[in-house]
């Protein structure tokens, strides 16, 4: 005898689908508004210490320009990565603080930590203001305000947002590495080390490199964070002694 499923149940198991297609699909529009150019978190306004490379002749072509900011990338997959991992997975204040502490300690530039700072407060203000439907992002950057608990650095901010938003932890982390990329060639396009449609392809000829580079440091524990291309971070320390420049890093 066939059994002819109850319409209640049905109809629960629609509306269960259905709200669970909603929120997939909601949780789309915060990614992508998390990742445009237009939220002001300031990224446009440091170069990973590329105008440092540029004035120190260390980029001049666009073939160099291509390897900088490939070296850009592993660097940030080797020593940030592993805290927007840490704290997508365990998106809370405690997870948030140490993590925090331990990324100060282990920036071993001042340029490049109060650039990472300056960005990460940035974030943080904004998504405690548009991502409203998560109160307690407001309540934590209020607290850390008051408290003084933290410097606010970008990396461990990042994955915490994408952590609360429901993200998993493989595309925040290429998210996070997708942002380290169209900054730093935002920023050679404000320098003209390239035009807008050759940035364009440059950012398409990277990307699979940057795919490689996300699997490889993906998803490792704090403890592996390192450097990976230490001139890198030379030349962005001496960024503070140009004589004129356009970035603030």
């Amino acid at each position: 005898m066939q059994t002819v499923p109850c319409m209640e149940f049905v109809g629960e198991a629609n509306d269960n689908k259905d709200k669970s297609s909603s929120s997939g699909s909601l949780r789309l529009w915060s990614q992508w508004q998390l990742l445009d150019s237009i939220l002001p978190t300031g990224g446009f306004a440091h170069s990973f210490g590329l105008e440092a490379a540029m004035q120190a002749r260390l980029v001049i072509s666009p073939e160099d320009l291509r390897t900088y900011v490939i070296h850009v990338l592993e660097n940030t997959g080797s020593l940030l990565l592993p805290f927007v991992y840490a704290a997508a997975m365990s998106p809370d204040t405690q997870t948030w603080h140490k993590l925090d502490r331990l990324l100060n300690a282990m920036l071993t530039n001042e340029v490049g930590r109060k650039a990472s700072i300056a960005q990460g407060s940035a974030l943080m203000r904004v998504a405690a203001s548009v991502f409203s439907e998560i109160p307690s992002l407001k309540m934590m950057r209020s607290e850390a305000l008051s408290s003084g608990a933290v410097s606010f650095h970008h990396a461990p901010i990042f994955g915490l947002v994408c952590g609360l938003l429901g993200f998993e932890a493989e595309t925040t982390q290429k998210a996070y590495m997708f942002v380290t990329m169209r900054d730093v060639i935002s920023a050679a396009t404000r320098l003209n080390l390239v035009g807008p449609l050759g940035a364009a392809v440059l950012q398409h000829q990277v990307a699979p490199i940057a795919e490689d580079l996300s699997t490889k440091w993906m998803n490792r524990a704090v403890e592996e964070a390192c450097q990976t291309c230490p001139l890198l971070d030379t030349v962005q320390g001496c960024h503070s002694y140009l004589f004129s420049r356009l970035f603030c890093s």
